[in-house]
């Protein structure tokens, strides 16, 4: 009987499996299941009423995961040049991109208006004078702050506005001359706490009512992304969390009030599979250390957040807790303390699955190394 290891579905497994044994392609690579991701982009948005989906290109930039994406008919949300270089370079339409980053470089908004892309997010008076510059006229949409807990990648620090603020916003925007649509929000990237998108929505709600009080006619809410993957631990399905997000837009908002999703991890994450070599093993003091040639600068930074990962090695002998670095000479390349899994050799192959999102987005070519290759199977 075929023993699957955890964390990993069986057909992803198999494919993994099958692209190793005929595949000569140099390692690290990052394997990329096309089924999962077409899986994902049906169900995200599918009970939300009047929902469309924005893939958030930096969850991972590929081109090729992009191109898959695409051909998918869903929309896609950047921040950057080049994020929009990629959707150029394919051919997406300017009518299917949005970007919500709330600062944008003058490059990007030069480039993106020049593209046609016209719906854009804010949450200061200084890039409503930029956006005032570049694209007057254009569709805005405020972002608003709310809470973050129960996120393993908090957001709200960095972006966002209270209502009463926020309201002076859109009416400041509406003087210059740009269209203000709506209102954005972002509970946190990895959330597992349902309860942030209700009262997300709530608190919406508030400043949607303040705005209307006072001349401003909205008619779109971008939930932002956050839906969390299984890495080391179960959560809440994306239906679930769908369900209850709906039912609050149902008690709060109108009938024809249009939905904005931004998914980046729950897209793409759950179909990576990182496959990479054990280059070393030593014992510091009472520690097991095992050394591969993926890290945290070449493709696993989020495990500097505290993302945790799965390792799967063909080991069948005893387990064993790992420190687990990358191949760099900086002492900041340790994935993991804390891993528990049977001692593999040196030269065995280990992999490392939900792998797909924010790795080699973030990766670099940091003390020489490559940035693992992307392919889709």
């Amino acid at each position: 009987m075929e023993i699957i290891p955890e964390g990993i579905k069986k057909s992803t497994w198999n494919k993994a499996l099958d692209y190793i044994a005929m595949s000569d392609e140099p390692l690290p690579y990052l394997l990329m299941d096309k089924d999962i991701i077409r899986e994902k982009v049906c169900q995200i948005g599918r009970t939300i009423r009047n929902a469309k989906v924005f893939y958030a290109v930096k969850a991972n930039p590929d081109i090729e995961v992009c191109r898959f994406v695409a051909e998918m008919g869903i929309g896609f949300e950047i921040a950057s040049e080049g994020e929009l270089r990629i959707l150029t370079e394919l051919g997406v339409a300017p009518e299917r991109i949005i970007t919500s980053n709330p600062i944008k470089t003058f490059r990007f908004m030069a480039e993106a208006v020049a593209y046609g892309v016209n719906y854009f997010a804010y949450d200061s008076k200084a890039e409503v004078d930029k956006m005032a510059r570049y694209s007057p006229g254009a569709n805005v949409y405020v972002r608003l702050v709310v809470p973050n807990e129960g996120s393993e990648w908090p957001l709200s620090k960095k972006f966002g506005v209270e209502i009463e603020e926020a309201a002076q916003l859109l009416i400041y925007a509406k003087d210059k001359g740009l269209n203000p649509v709506g209102i954005t929000f972002h509970v946190g990237s990895q959330c597992n706490n349902p309860y942030n998108w209700q009262s997300a929505v709530d608190k919406a709600r508030e400043l949607w009512e303040t705005a209307e009080a006072q001349g401003i006619r909205l008619r779109m809410l971008n939930i932002g992304g956050g839906y969390p993957i299984r890495y080391t631990k179960n959560v809440f399905e994306i239906e679930a969390i769908e369900k209850k997000i709906d039912k609050a837009l149902r008690r709060c908002f109108p009938e024809d009030v249009e939905i904005f999703i931004e998914p980046g991890r729950s897209v793409v994450g759950d179909s990576g599979v990182f496959v990479g070599t054990v280059i070393g093993k030593a014992k510091r003091g009472d520690e097991d250390w095992l050394y591969i040639d993926v890290g945290v600068f070449n493709g696993l930074m989020e495990s500097v957040g505290g993302i945790k990962y799965n390792y799967i090695v063909g080991s069948r002998g005893e387990a064993k807790t790992w420190t687990v670095c990358g191949p760099s000479c900086d002492s900041m390349d340790v994935i993991d303390k804390e891993a528990e899994f049977p001692e593999p050799e040196v030269g065995n192959r280990i992999l490392i699955p939900s792998a797909g999102a924010y790795t080699i987005s973030y990766a670099s070519e940091f003390n020489g190394f490559s940035i693992p290759k992307a392919i889709l199977i």
